[in-house]
């Protein structure tokens, strides 16, 4: 088993890429925003509640996945590196599935601010992300988690065995999908 943990700012393709690798291995995608869109008409992520419901959602998926017959999860994330309960998450994570014998492949996104904002406007986001539909609201949290994050590692930062980065700012999902599969084998 696989876990594939996608991570990079907002609006940098995370679930994109995922959608086109889970289109050419036979690992399922599980981006942020499927427990965030299911929690929000009830409690806003940025509220206590929220984030607490979908740390359970999440965490009973992934314990499910970990245990199961499954050849593996790809998983996408904002990761705040100023931020240890960030750091912590990520471990807990790793360490989750690597305690079932999976290898767990880590792949930071990086794209400049301006294609950011132009992906935060795509077809693609909107449909599958409710709560960014708010173009104004959602660029504006955008550019705010810039200036109060640091949501891209330092190079060297990331000590993990099996790590890609790919600066996805001039490449489509698929060539980023592509460079993932042959990078780790899937």
């Amino acid at each position: 088993m696989k876990l594939i943990i996608i991570f990079g700012p907002q609006a940098v393709g995370k679930m994109t890429v995922g959608q086109e690798l889970e289109k050419i291995t036979d690992l399922k995608l599980f981006h942020n925003h499927m427990t965030i869109d299911l929690v929000s008409p009830y409690f806003s992520y940025s509220t206590s509640e929220g984030k607490r419901l979908v740390g359970l959602f999440r965490e009973e998926i992934f314990r499910a996945v970990a245990q199961s017959e499954l050849p593996g999860l790809i998983f996408t994330f904002v990761w705040a590196f100023d931020v240890e309960q960030d750091h912590a998450y990520i471990r807990h994570l790793t360490d989750m599935f690597v305690s079932q014998g999976a290898e767990v492949c880590y792949v930071e996104l990086e794209a400049n601010v301006a294609e950011r904002l132009e992906r935060n406007k795509s077809s693609n986001r909107l449909l599958h992300k409710p709560t960014k539909r708010d173009i104004a609201w959602s660029e504006g949290e955008l550019l705010h988690s810039m200036r109060k994050y640091r949501l891209n590692s330092e190079p060297g930062e990331v000590k993990h065995e099996h790590y890609l980065r790919i600066d996805n700012t001039n490449q489509s999902a698929e060539q980023s999908a592509q460079r993932i599969r042959q990078h780790f084998n899937l």
